[in-house]
């Protein structure tokens, strides 16, 4: 442990220092004035400060035990430094557990802006109709929150439901909240279109995706071919007459992005533009991810489509997280939006995973 301690130690030293180059380096008047750089070194600031901080006040921890085990013999001063000590060594240990609780969950409380892609899996009209109730249970926890919601792109079917979601989510602590939900959430329950009152299984996947800001990712104009067509209505007529649909396809990466919304080509350029470069953001720090560490990939923000993270039993008012084997009975209400208990249970089982790993 105490070999452990001296190495996070290092780390937190060289974290001090690398936040004393950042504040230097704001006040540059050169930089300052810079958006692509004085941006990307304010938001690292803002990431280290919290830690930093706790840090500083660790080491005058030390300083005050170092001075109160020098006053132990003094017999005027000894018990109150014994007192002093007790006190301290207790302030210590606390700050180092909540420094190490904020290192590990940094990068993530800095990602105040996402995108959540929401699509139906098996199950035909219901699983469409369950894309909806996830959206308008994200929908209500992020307006609980005082989180923006905007949405991307929409596709309904004829019976109310959803053949594709894709919605930007922002505000503070979005990223370390919302980023559990990402893989396949499975329902189970007496389908709105079913007349003989069986129960259905169906499925939808969730993709959620830090959206970075444009100075964050660098994506070469070159690497991108731009498609663009007339968007087709139902039954395939023409929604409008000019080339209005955009697609857009990153050739190192092969992925693709398309967006047909907007009778603007403009706005859907803008759309795409902001999802495709999410998704290369995310492709990339998955692949770090995987090359840093393959035992944690977990499926913590990574948007694994193909895992089940979750089912939705309705007839007895459940949700189990099969991650964490939590089972709750109120899923009534966790469908209103009160997702705090499922969220909290993943984010502590989540650090605790971290912190074996620092």
């Amino acid at each position: 442990m105490a070999d452990k301690n001296e190495k996070l130690l290092a780390k937190l030293d060289e974290l001090d220092k690398r936040f004393v180059v950042v504040e230097q380096q704001i006040s540059d008047p050169e930089i300052a004035s810079v958006a692509s750089k004085v941006i990307p070194l304010s938001k690292e600031q803002s990431k280290l400060r919290p830690i930093v901080s706790q840090y500083r006040d660790y080491k005058k921890t030390l300083d005050g035990i170092e001075q109160a085990r020098e006053m132990l013999d003094d017999p005027d001063l000894g018990e109150l430094a014994e007192s002093e000590l007790e006190e301290l060594s207790q302030k210590r240990d606390l700050l180092l557990q909540n420094i190490k609780d904020t290192l590990v969950m940094a990068d993530d409380a800095a990602v105040d802006s996402i995108i959540v892609e929401i699509r139906p899996g098996t199950g035909g009209d219901e699983a469409a109709l369950f894309v909806r109730d996830l959206l308008n249970m994200y929908s209500r926890y992020a307006e609980k929150r005082g989180w923006k919601l905007e949405e991307l792109a929409i596709a309904t079917t004829e019976k109310g439901g959803f053949k594709e979601v894709v919605i930007s989510i922002k505000g503070a602590g979005v990223w370390a909240e919302l980023g559990y939900e990402g893989g396949g959430h499975r329902v189970q329950r007496v389908p709105e279109t079913e007349s003989q009152g069986r129960i259905h299984t169906s499925a939808a996947t969730v993709a959620v995706l830090p959206e970075p800001e444009e100075v964050e990712i660098e994506i070469k104009q070159s690497d991108v071919l731009e498609h663009v067509s007339r968007a087709g209505g139902p039954g395939g007529q023409s929604v409008n007459k000019i080339n209005s649909a955009i697609k857009l396809e990153h050739v190192p990466t092969g992925i693709t992005v398309s967006m047909r919304d907007e009778k603007s080509q403009h706005k859907n350029r803008a759309k795409a533009w902001r999802i495709l470069r999410s998704r290369i953001y995310e492709h990339h720090i998955n692949k770090e991810r995987a090359e840093r560490d393959s035992q944690r990939k977990t499926m913590i923000g990574s948007g694994d489509r193909s895992q089940r993270i979750r089912t939705y039993n309705f007839p007895q008012n459940r949700v189990s997280d099969h991650r964490i084997n939590l089972t709750l009975y109120h899923l009534d209400k966790i469908m209103m939006g009160e997702m705090d208990e499922l969220i909290k249970a993943m984010q502590i089982h989540d650090k605790q995973q971290r912190l074996e790993n620092l």
